[in-house]
């Protein structure tokens, strides 16, 4: 008797596994099945669109469904190929009016997934509401933000009266040299009649949205010097690293004359020209390193200069030709500029943030309707697309509301909290419903 009755105590056990099992799988697939704005945006995450080979097609045709799904037009443009450029169209009743564009790019950076709790597109949630993935901050967030707010607004019945046009581009993270650039250069981008951009900002470690009204300009700058080579044990004058090295005492000289206006509080670090050295190349190779005793004929360092907007670019390659690597001591430079530093009507590439500015003063409305705060307008310290769009004289904002957040973009394990990305979307509707209703500002 004792065996039969053990028989069915193993029937009961399998058949309560069993169930258990085929429970947590009912409710596994119906989360995957639940179409949300949390996983939809988990969703976009999980495409894989970070350099060296950013998976655009997949990125653009996700895209354009969600869209069409909410009865958004789109059309993709190519510039250069392999690199599309999707455009989205709400018309507005009035598409005499100057449109509003908010952009977006695709493409993220790269991940190292051994540096990461949790892989850089899997996109995870975790049970605190982190949504861990490579883009979520950087800027994946607003790209899909934009689409939940117009969704929400149609819902709403809410009809713009100016047109609103949705730009997702390649390239932002390698200079955006074939996106936004040709994208603002481009008939397309005229035909848009466009009166106000917002592009991407960054978080904000306080419960202060921060908005930015300029970026500063990148350029990269190599300094060469040569000189006699000889003898490790003799002493020349104005051999290959003496003259490097003199170039690089007055470069530093230069970086710390600025670094004290940070550091005395005078200045934020985007508000002054900053360079940092990034390598120096000399030496004659050896098996082992380098050969000691020989001094070499050439000398060579790389900078990072950033220039705020209204830096004199002129002023500082007469600085750098004359004191940093003057031919008299046999050196020369090379620079490249990654972008503009004056818009087409040789202004610096500069928003007002003030009474002069309407679409300032609506934007800033939108805001304070939605129950946030803005921090006091800055400069980036880095480089944003918005910089091709402002070359083109239109005024554009970088902004992601993002408040109570740590800036994590570029960095390991970035992620975004679930609540703060959800209070974004209702951002964007106070604010694209504001800008969109605007009529005061016509050029």
């Amino acid at each position: 008797m004792a065996r039969p009755l053990c028989w069915r105590f193993l029937l009961i056990h399998l058949t309560l596994i069993l169930s258990t099992s085929l429970l947590f799988a009912t409710e596994s697939h119906e989360e995957q099945e639940q179409d949300t704005p949390i996983t939809r945006f988990q969703s976009y995450l999980r495409i894989k669109t970070a350099h060296p080979e950013p998976d655009y097609s997949s990125a653009v045709s996700f895209l354009k469904s969600l869209a069409h799904s909410i009865g958004i037009q789109s059309q993709t443009l190519e510039f250069s190929p392999g690199k599309p450029v999707l455009l989205l169209t709400w018309p507005g009743s009035n598409p005499s009016l100057p449109s509003l564009l908010f952009n977006s790019h695709l493409d993220s950076v790269p991940a190292e997934p051994s540096k990461w709790v949790h892989p850089p597109f899997s996109a995870v949630r975790t049970s605190d509401g982190k949504i861990f993935a490579r883009g979520a901050q950087d800027d994946k967030c607003i790209a899909m933000q934009y689409l939940e707010a117009i969704r929400n607004l149609k819902q709403k019945k809410f009809v713009p009266t100016r047109t609103i046009h949705i730009s997702y581009v390649p390239d932002e993270e390698i200079g955006g040299v074939d996106g936004a650039a040709k994208f603002a250069a481009s008939k397309e981008f005229r035909d848009l009649n466009v009166g106000f951009v917002l592009d991407e900002g960054q978080a904000s470690p306080g419960d202060e949205f921060r908005v930015f009204y300029a970026d500063r300009i990148p350029w990269h700058m190599k300094i060469k010097a040569k000189g006699q080579p000889g003898h490790g044990s003799r002493m020349y004058d104005n051999s290959a690293m003496e003259n490097l090295m003199k170039s690089c005492e007055l470069v530093s000289r230069f970086r710390e004359s600025h670094f004290d206006v940070v550091k005395a509080g005078i200045a934020a670090n985007s508000e002054v020209i900053s360079i940092n050295p990034v390598y120096v190349k000399a030496g004659v190779p050896s098996p082992t390193g380098f050969v000691m005793n020989v001094q070499p004929s050439e000398a060579e360092a790389g900078f990072d200069l950033r220039l705020t907007p209204t830096t004199d670019p002129d002023e500082l390659k007469r600085r750098i030709a004359e004191e940093w690597a003057p031919a008299t001591r046999n050196m020369s430079y090379e620079i490249k500029e990654t972008g503009p530093i004056r818009d087409n009507m040789g202004r610096p590439l500069m928003t007002a943030t003030n009474d002069s500015n309407p679409w300032w003063l609506v934007f800033k409305q939108a805001i304070t309707s939605a129950g946030e705060k803005l921090a006091k307008p800055e400069i980036l310290s880095s480089t944003t697309d918005a910089r091709y769009m402002r070359q083109t004289g239109v005024p554009v904002l970088g902004f992601s509301p993002m408040k109570n957040t740590p800036i994590l973009l570029h960095d390991h394990n970035e992620h975004l909290q679930d609540t703060v990305y959800m209070s974004g979307i209702k951002v964007y509707e106070s604010v694209i419903s504001s800008l969109s209703s605007f009529t005061e500002a016509s050029d």
